[in-house]
């Protein structure tokens, strides 16, 4: 064959993008959110904390009783069965006197230790002696030690120090600790606005179609429902505006409208390089776009732009973020963990955006991997190691339900029984 009348040379394939780099790309945009709250501390569980909390108290602000017992003096608990006078009684919120030499103090968890007292006998380990008109003798059973059962004062926090950082998503404990020194309210970073839309004329929301009448090739929207619920569970304002038409007018109105009034709009289809998949040149005829095809499975199509729009808050015009999620629901589900959450964690300035892997033993026999990096659906089995869900199909929802995470695999590893791989439980996500 002459070169005039050569096949033309295929098309180079477009290389993958390391799923790392990617997150790397994303971050780099997620700058914090103007916007600061003072949230009630009962109704802050889940949000950000915008600056840190600094103590103007110690806690316990002075050396008190970890048990319910007696204050004693060790030098005069010289063997067991030492008979001392009961000289005084400490209930929490009152304050004992100085505990003179031969005597004890019934006293109580958290009341302050009276001065001369070193240490805390619990009162299993004492004998009651109870005489009429006194408080009567108390009979030390064992041996105390310096110390024993006394909370020191500010073993728990110091007077000045930053108790909770900002940029710490609050937990119920963190709560706790923030009223313990006396924090009615906290400032937290303002809720992210999301909206949610999905492109695909064959998706039909439950409700509308029964079952059995459902057309050929129809299928129910199901990304819809578990992103809806991903996001409230970040404490997001969420808005959803329903399913657009396969068409590039109505995808363009859908993303404007979207964009007056939210911090990022998450689609779900659309964004690989089929002729109907119109959110490309939708977003692109707005702002910008970039369509990425990432080195993981499942998951492999997706897109990152940003559509120019009136700030929400005060103050000159901002970006609209825009995260385009394939439409197969366990691909959709995956990328939203591992690149839109931490993604929203950058919006609010927290630091805690990517949950750690942990070291796990395999049950099972992986012996043709992908190329590329993988993220398999496993659940912990009774023998403590990791089984395998049997379709790791990314349309199969059911895995992500039957497993309790996925195992982090690199590309074209295999996996043995008995390897080490590394686990990500879905709970370090969902918290």
């Amino acid at each position: 064959m002459s070169d005039a009348t050569a096949a033309p040379a295929p098309a180079a394939r477009r290389p993958l993008m390391p799923l790392d780099d990617a997150l790397a790309r994303l971050m780099a945009q997620a700058q914090p959110l103007a916007g600061i709250e003072d949230c009630n501390t009962f109704d802050a569980d889940g949000r950000v904390l915008a600056r840190d909390l600094v103590a103007a108290l110690t806690v316990p602000p002075a050396d008190n009783s970890a048990m319910d017992g007696y204050a004693v003096r060790t030098a005069d608990c010289a063997a067991p069965g030492t008979v001392l006078r009961v000289a005084q009684r400490i209930p929490a919120g009152s304050t004992g006197e100085p505990l003179a030499a031969g005597t004890a103090a019934r006293i109580f968890t958290g009341a302050p230790i009276p001065p001369g007292a070193d240490a805390v006998v619990m009162q299993e380990d004492t004998e009651a002696l109870p005489e009429e008109g006194s408080l009567g003798r108390v009979r030390v059973t064992n041996l105390p030690q310096a110390g024993q059962w006394i909370r020191r004062a500010g073993e728990d926090v110091e007077r000045g120090s930053v108790v909770l950082a900002a940029g710490q998503r609050l937990t119920p404990q963190a709560l706790g600790l923030a009223a313990s020194i006396g924090f009615a309210s906290l400032p937290v970073r303002r809720r992210p606005r999301v909206a949610m839309l999905s492109t695909g004329d064959e998706l039909v929301m439950p409700g509308t179609i029964a079952p059995e009448a459902m057309p050929p090739g129809a299928i129910y929207n199901s990304n819809r429902f578990f992103l809806r619920a991903l996001l409230l569970r970040m404490g997001c304002e969420v808005q959803d505006l329903g399913l657009v038409p396969d068409r590039l007018e109505a995808t363009i109105d859908g993303l404007r409208a979207a964009a007056s009034q939210n911090d990022l709009i998450i689609t779900t289809g659309g964004v690989s390089v089929g002729e109907e998949d119109h959110v490309k040149a939708a977003v692109q005829s707005l702002g910008t776009l970039e369509h990425w095809a990432l080195a993981i499975k499942p998951g492999k199509p997706f897109a990152y732009g940003t559509i120019a729009r009136p700030a929400l808050e005060e103050g000159g015009r901002e970006l609209c973020h825009v995260c385009g999620l394939p439409g197969n629901p366990v691909s959709s589900f995956m990328t939203f963990l591992l690149l839109v959450r931490p993604f929203l964690m950058g919006l609010l300035g927290t630091t805690q955006a990517v949950p750690d892997a942990v070291q796990m033993t395999a049950g099972f026999d992986w012996p043709r991997p992908d190329r590329r990096r993988e993220f398999l659906r496993a659940r912990i089995g009774a023998d403590g190691r990791l089984a395998l869900f049997s379709n790791q199909s990314s349309g199969v929802l059911t895995s992500t339900v039957w497993g309790d995470g996925v195992i982090d695999n690199p590309g074209g590893q295999a996996i043995a029984v008995g390897d080490t791989v590394r686990f990500i439980p879905f709970s370090a996500w969902l918290a």
